[in-house]
């Protein structure tokens, strides 16, 4: 469900695309984010710190998008987000015993640090490829279609492969977590039996 919920402005983006434009888009984005920081915080009382850094990211490039009428500002944004994950995850690998990936699953899987500082490598190296990759379908990608042609494409990737990249590394994670437990698991059962 928070999955769902987290993807609510994104949802309102595309929506806005399809029947207006990107100017409309990105401002009911930025309204319909403001709404939800709000709401997480009546209801939590507190702020979770990437809605925040989303949002204000999506304002400020998004208001800049709206003002100056230039459609870059707002396709950097997506940019941006994943390049502050991939600082996050290398920060806490570099900066804390336990790295971000350890923090997120380690109630549920028990494994060694080094083999954490791999898997939060992964996704670091993982966010930044993704928003190079975002860079390249924004400004680079099928330069022979027309600009409207151009955004709708990119469109259409930010809200339907960038989340399917994501869901799908992260199930490939989940899988290679799975199975470090479960080796691991098998050799303190026969350091037992022995």
């Amino acid at each position: 469900m928070k999955f769902l919920y987290d993807l609510l402005p994104l949802i309102v983006f595309f929506a806005a695309f399809k029947f207006y434009d990107i100017y409309i888009a990105t401002a009911a984005a930025i309204v319909i984010s403001m709404f939800q920081v709000a709401a997480f915080r009546v209801a939590h009382g507190r702020f979770e710190k990437m809605q925040v850094i989303t949002l204000v990211l999506l304002t400020v490039l998004g208001g800049m998008t709206i003002a100056l009428q230039n459609e870059a500002f707002i396709k950097w944004k997506p940019t941006m987000v994943c390049w502050i994950f991939a600082a996050v995850f290398l920060a806490t690998s570099m900066f804390r015993t336990k790295t971000a990936v350890a923090h997120l699953f380690d109630k549920h899987i028990d494994l060694p640090p080094r083999t954490w500082q791999k898997f939060n490598l992964a996704w670091a190296l993982f966010f930044l490829a993704v928003g190079c990759l975002n860079l390249y379908v924004a400004f680079y990608y099928n330069l022979a279609a027309d600009a409207a042609s151009r955004t709708a494409m990119w469109v259409n990737f930010k809200v339907f492969v960038m989340p399917g990249m994501l869901i799908g590394f992260m199930l490939v994670q989940l899988v290679i977590m799975g199975r470090h437990q479960y080796r691991r698991e098998v050799e303190e059962l026969a350091k037992h039996k022995k």
